[in-house]
């Protein structure tokens, strides 16, 4: 009785329309989905940056296709007001959710685009390098201005919300004031993102020096810094310490760098021998860049002669090999061929002094 009713109401057109509503969007989900996965491989293939997730799409695009075509059926199915208006209520703020969703994985598929097509090491020009910083902090801001949009919309959907946000806006001044002073801290901290992200101090992959740490600059975020170590550590910054306080950035305008190696000899020490076997020790270097190796005398003491050699390399890491390689070959070049002009302590017996008297017999 209730197939034989079910049947005579869909020969009538009461359920036809939905029906094929149904029909037609499986249908359009399949042509759409088989239809994006060949342009993904189209493009994956035309590109040099194969390597962009353009999967991310994946899962949005198909839901973004499902909304449509609940939308048509919902328009066409025979439901009451009462029920209809809800469901309509429930699309539409799933529909703004996932239109957020879509258009925040997009930035982040343009992000790794730009990534791999500005591949950033610290060999690599400065302008990748800016570039990427660029790209990172403008997909961080969209996304909070996406979710700040995405929110004020789903809440906006309801009458009640809707006119408390007219009564704000009316005292928009007072909440103004208010809410500045309760926020003023992180305020502070959103500015000083975006004046890191505009005049750009620091950038991804920047060798730095923060609290006397060496490390790198691993992610820049709206409100705080993370620094890779040297011993794959992390070092959270608040990103306003940036503005705030003085640090090093080895690598601002250019990786290259000059270091120092001390040695401490006695006076006697033949300093062109250890001039040439520095400069055959740097050239023998893999990780001389060849442009600076030098030898001075930097300063003496009432017991040695301090010797500073002077040698460059392209970058930190190369630097802090050849500096270690130099030290040990020069202490061992001394060890063996002028051991005797390693630091000494002098001391002199004063043989004027005339012997002691007889004793009286």
């Amino acid at each position: 009785m209730i197939i034989s009713e079910l049947f005579r109401d869909i020969m009538q057109g009461t359920y036809l329309v939905p029906l094929l509503i149904v029909l037609f969007s499986v249908l359009f989900y399949f042509v759409a989905n088989s239809a994006f996965r060949r342009v993904i491989a189209r493009i994956r293939v035309s590109i040099k940056e194969s390597a962009v997730p353009f999967e991310l799409l994946v899962w949005p695009f198909r839901l973004f296709i499902a909304l449509i075509g609940l939308g048509a059926f919902l328009h066409y199915f025979p439901l009451t007001t009462d029920l209809k208006d809800p469901f309509r209520h429930i699309l539409l703020i799933v529909s703004i959710i996932e239109f957020a969703w879509l258009l925040m994985r997009l930035i982040m598929v343009v992000e790794q685009f730009m990534l791999q097509h500005y591949s950033t090491t610290v060999r690599e020009s400065e302008e990748s390098r800016k570039i990427s910083t660029h790209v990172s902090l403008a997909r961080k801001i969209l996304n909070v201005l996406i979710v700040l949009v995405a929110v004020s919309g789903v809440l906006m959907t309801f009458d009640t919300v809707r006119q408390v946000g007219l009564s704000i806006l009316a005292s928009a001044g007072i909440a103004g004031v208010i809410i500045g002073f309760a926020a003023q801290k992180s305020l502070s901290t959103l500015i000083a993102g975006i004046q890191i992200a505009i005049t750009q101090p620091i950038r991804i992959d920047d060798v730095v020096v923060v609290e006397k740490e060496w490390g790198r600059i691993e992610e820049i975020s709206l409100t705080y810094v993370v620094v890779q170590l040297w011993d794959q550590r992390r070092m959270i910054v608040p990103i306003s310490w940036f503005i705030d306080r003085p640090f090093e950035n080895w690598t601002r305008t250019s990786s290259e760098l000059l270091g120092t190696v001390f040695i401490y000899t006695d006076y006697a020490i033949p300093l062109d021998q250890i001039r040439r076997e520095l400069e055959r020790i740097v050239a023998a270097s893999p990780y001389w860049d060849g442009r600076v190796v030098k030898m001075h005398v930097t300063n003496t003491t009432d017991k040695s002669v301090e010797i500073r050699a002077l040698m460059s390399a392209a970058d930190s890491s190369d630097l802090w090999e050849i500096r270690c390689v130099v030290r040990e070959q020069l202490i061992e070049f001394i060890r063996k061929n002028y051991p005797g002009d390693l630091p000494k302590v002098r001391m002199e017996m004063d043989q004027s002094a005339s012997a002691p008297a007889d004793e009286p017999a």
